[in-house]
């Protein structure tokens, strides 16, 4: 009974079965652990926070209840869930020209967002869309990512140099601060600037200290010692203590479908993002996720960060790593890191308002910088242009249309180009290679024999609506380009996966077609397949289904058995040497 009841929880709430058979020498693993995620979070919490345009607490809330929610429904041992750049980016966009960033509405727009964008994974996961993170190849992850790292680093520069910005794109920003070079606050620059210093020296001089925790807890020193913020420097200001109340969604019906829109783009790119780290550390701890079960987990973790206060999260990269880096083995480790957090809530929410926003803008261009990645655009170059070009054109369209513009450009682009290889597949003609087995392309092995009167042809490819006018073609290009003239065309449907009502019209037409010019059409492979077709469509009396032979072998054999005994080697052909190669076969 109890196996059984497990057995049903586990399909709900993978964590709370792993809690069960938790193991004692796992503790102290994950309380380390825990503690160390909730160092880094902190710190990016709150400056994540000033990125989407929150308080500075919301950005804690946001990464307290998201972290419990997914210990209880996630399927990874180390995915630690929060606030990300990417989501943070995209939240931004989606609500700013909407509502004034900092008001009521602004935050009520944001609780939306993040419970439909949890209500649409959980939906997702239901009929199971968590192959969708398939469909963001790496190439468009890797350049929205950089697109965003741009953006971000833009976008923080008028932080660092005490000045608005208020361009978006690249060129804008840019012109902007040229223009405006002359306004800079050196106060605020020399804190950027020491901020910057701090990032980059601990990680050499001091690995096991988190950099950004300890950066912006002595950038807050510094303010606090010096009254920097009486001199122009920019500070958090008083961030609420306590643990956040709970609070339903609130909207307005004319905004909701724009919501909508936006949360289905935040809902994929937050699930695909996650899932992306979570399949990596999953790879290389050695046990698998289930996609579905995570896509209802970050849906759930979302609708947990709207219910508290909080905003839209994803997986995060670096405090994921730093789980695994500090030995975290469980889920535990993300109930011990929102406890810590919880506890900095409760009792050290006051020398925040010291934390100067230059620091944090340092916090965060260090990020960014973090999220670049050219060793994968160098390797897209040299191996495969058109993916370049893909994470090239989700780049600029990240930096200039806008994250969701962008990414639904580079997703368009990917698919129009999937498309355009399925439509247009590669085809063979085949034939016997010395010293090889089998059936190889003549085009790759000029020294490939093909047999007098007998043409093998592979087409790589499904034959589909959008396709089979290309396949017929092709086909009939072969047979005319063939010498001598075929008598038998063999299609291996081994390669052919699968067929709808348009490709069979099409195959049938290519066969009258062929019988026109005196040539055989037959196909090798996959006949049980077809016959269970013909005999579950009431069509055993097809004589189409003679034509088809179980292997490429078997039809050769039954066509040299044809010319051993001087048969005129017609379309009957096929028909009365099939008995024959099937003895054969046996």
């Amino acid at each position: 009974m109890k196996d059984r009841v497990l057995a049903r929880l586990a399909r709900i709430a993978p964590g709370i079965v792993a809690f069960v058979h938790y193991r004692r020498e796992d503790l102290r693993h994950d309380v380390v652990a825990g503690v160390c995620v909730a160092s880094v979070a902190l710190p990016v919490g709150v400056a994540y926070a000033e990125l989407a345009g929150f308080n500075p607490a919301v950005g804690l809330y946001s990464c307290m209840w998201p972290l419990v929610a997914y210990a209880l429904f996630g399927t990874s041992r180390q995915l630690i869930v929060g606030p990300d750049a990417a989501t943070c980016a995209l939240i931004a966009a989606s609500i700013a020209p909407l509502a004034a960033v900092g008001s009521p509405e602004y935050m009520s727009m944001s609780i939306t967002v993040a419970f439909l964008a949890g209500v649409f994974c959980i939906a997702a996961s239901f009929v199971g869309l968590g192959a969708c993170a398939d469909f963001l190849s790496r190439p468009i992850l890797t350049g929205f990512m950089n697109g965003i790292a741009i953006s971000i680093a833009l976008g923080q520069a008028g932080k660092l140099l005490g000045f608005k910005i208020a361009s978006t794109g690249v060129v804008g920003p840019l012109i902007e601060i040229a223009t405006k070079i002359g306004q800079t606050h050196l106060p605020t620059l020399s804190v950027g600037l020491c901020a910057f210093a701090l990032l980059l020296l601990l990680p050499k001089f001091a690995p096991r200290v988190p950099a950004a925790l300890a950066t912006l807890a002595a950038a807050a020193c510094v303010t606090a010692l010096l009254a920097l913020d009486t001199h122009g420097v920019r500070t958090i200001g008083a961030v609420p203590a306590g643990l956040p109340s709970f609070v339903a969604p609130h909207f307005s019906f004319d905004t909701l479908d724009t919501l909508a829109v936006d949360a289905a783009g935040i809902a994929l790119i937050s699930f695909c993002s996650a899932t992306l780290t979570a399949r990596s550390f999953a790879a290389k701890n050695g046990y698998d996720i289930e996609d579905d079960r995570e896509l209802s987990a970050i849906g759930a973790a979302n609708i947990a960060s709207a219910l508290s206060h909080g905003f839209a999260i994803s997986g995060a990269d670096s405090r994921t790593a730093m789980n695994d880096m500090a030995g975290g083995r469980t889920q535990l480790a993300s109930i011990v890191a929102a406890a810590a957090i919880a506890f900095v809530l409760i009792f050290l929410t006051g020398p925040l308002r010291f934390v100067p926003t230059a620091a944090l803008g340092a916090v965060l261009v260090m990020a960014a910088i973090s999220l670049v990645d050219i060793t994968t655009v160098k390797a897209l170059w040299h191996e495969a242009r058109g993916e370049f070009a893909i994470c090239i054109v989700a780049t600029v369209g990240v930096v200039a249309l806008g994250s969701l513009k962008g990414i639904m450009l580079a997703v368009a682009l990917a698919l129009f180009r999937f498309i355009r290889l399925v439509a247009r597949p590669s085809y063979e003609v085949l034939g016997r290679v010395d010293g090889m087995k089998g059936f190889h392309s003549t085009a790759r092995h000029p020294d490939a024999r093909c047999t007098p009167g007998l043409c093998l042809f592979r087409f790589n490819s499904p034959i589909v609506f959008f396709n089979a006018r290309y396949f017929k073609r092709t086909a009939l290009d072969v047979v005319a380009e063939t010498m001598p003239k075929p008598q038998w065309f063999v299609l291996d449907a081994l390669a052919v996966t699968g067929v709808d009502v348009t490709g069979r019209h099409a195959i049938e037409e290519l066969r009258e077609e062929l019988d026109q010019r005196g040539v055989s059409l037959v196909l090798a492979g996959r006949r049980t397949q077809r016959l269970d077709w013909l005999h579950k469509h009431g069509m055993d009396d097809v004589t189409a289904a003679q034509f088809h032979f179980p292997t490429l072998r078997a039809a050769v054999r039954s066509f040299h058995a044809a010319q051993r005994r001087d048969a005129p080697l017609s379309a009957s052909t096929p028909r009365e040497t099939q008995a024959q190669a099937q003895q054969q076969q046996q």
